[in-house]
């Protein structure tokens, strides 16, 4: 059989990597390993996003998701205070043809969830194009940058002593004839067995894609493979992020990680999607997609509503897979999902659709019993 483990984590991203730590330190298990099929921790979604730290505005079609990320934020700025880019002006635009969200129902929207909200200063209006934009509003938003969460990551686990595995990917999960898991890991020198009383599978766009026994997740899932344009900005634009709401609704925000800005665009970001089947692999799609940038028509149609921004150059541009749940397609909303399988007992699916929801994953978690053993309630998942 191999190893034996009282937890195995499959996927190394900011998700798989807090709860490795979390079931660690905070519920005591002595024997953790976290499996990625990357080469380094932190390599897909978990960079390649927009790194914003929500704050509730992006959401005012779903008040539960608004609400949590406005609890969330302060947390999530306390725990990794060194990961997290402050010194930068926020501004939400309302526009004013084809939004679902008028400036005043915006404003009585972010009152409600205690969100900053204040009309933005006069020279800050006049970056926008006055005929297309109602209002701007400044307000409290941040980014996250990914390599320093990756660091953090890196230097946790090791202090909690959770082995990982790289460039390892598990093909299949069963239950064993002892009552616990075997999972069937797959790398460059072939396959192997272990055997772990508990399972976690928090690989995000690849929930789905286990063998064995494993049942499947019981909540249909939408993937489209995405692009952010990272962009040279000019001047005015520096030390600004900027989002207009909602219907032509696109977002240039702080990518501290490579010292530019993503520039998204909801018409031109997506380049396809399809609802998640059983093996049809995600990640072999995305590295099947041809990657033809988009960028030329996301700055054309923002340039209508923020002129400067025709003067921003493209360095490059992030591709990856974003996995949705389809029963908030019509609402925007990001609930977390996380799924026991009663048919595979101790198995675990973890999806979060935002990087603060890991405050909501670790509340559930605390809910569950795991395994009988005394946890070291002094130890938590904070940077410092």
């Amino acid at each position: 059989m191999g190893q034996v483990f009282d937890a195995v984590v499959i996927g190394g991203g900011f998700y798989g990597a807090a709860i490795a730590i979390y079931l660690a330190r905070q519920r005591g298990l002595r024997r953790v390993l976290l499996v990625e099929q990357e080469a380094a921790l932190l390599r897909h979604a978990s960079y390649h996003n927009q790194a914003r730290v929500h704050n509730g505005y992006h959401y005012p079609r779903s008040f539960t998701t608004a609400y949590r990320s406005r609890i969330n934020l302060p947390r999530f700025v306390t725990d990794w205070p060194d990961a997290v880019k402050r010194d930068f002006t926020k501004l939400y635009a309302i526009a004013r043809r084809n939004s679902k969200v008028t400036a005043r129902q915006f404003e009585r929207f972010c009152r409600e969830i205690g969100a900053r909200i204040e009309p933005a200063a006069p020279t800050l209006r006049a970056l926008f194009e006055p005929r297309l934009i109602e209002a701007v509003f400044l307000v409290e938003e941040y980014a996250f940058d990914a390599t320093r969460l990756a660091a953090w990551a890196e230097q946790a686990l090791d202090a909690a002593r959770v082995e990982r595995r790289l460039s390892t990917r598990v093909s299949q999960i069963v239950r064993n004839a002892q009552g616990s898991l075997t999972l069937t890991l797959s790398d460059r020198d072939g396959h192997s067995h272990l055997a772990s009383r508990l399972a976690f599978n928090c690989t995000y766009s690849g929930l789905n894609q286990f063998g064995g026994d494993f049942p499947g997740i019981g909540t249909g899932l939408k993937h489209e493979i995405t692009e952010m344009a990272l962009m040279e900005v000019p001047a005015p634009l520096h030390e600004l992020g900027i989002t207009v709401m909602d219907g032509p609704f696109f977002s240039l925000m702080p990518f501290p990680a490579r010292g530019l800005h993503t520039l998204s665009h909801v018409r031109y970001t997506p380049h396809l999607h399809w609802h998640d089947q059983p093996g049809l692999d995600p990640y072999l799609r995305l590295q099947q997609h041809g990657r033809a940038s988009r960028v030329e028509r996301m700055v054309r149609d923002v340039g209508r509503y923020l002129p400067s921004v025709l003067a921003a150059r493209h360095i490059d541009s992030l591709f990856e897979v974003k996995t949705v749940l389809l029963k908030n397609e019509s609402d925007d909303g990001r609930p977390i999902l996380f799924e026991k399988h009663p048919a595979l007992p101790g198995c675990f699916s973890v999806l979060g659709g935002k990087i603060d929801n890991i405050y909501d994953v670790l509340a559930k978690l605390d809910d569950e019993p795991l395994l009988d053993v005394t946890a070291d309630a002094s130890s938590g998942i904070r940077y410092g």
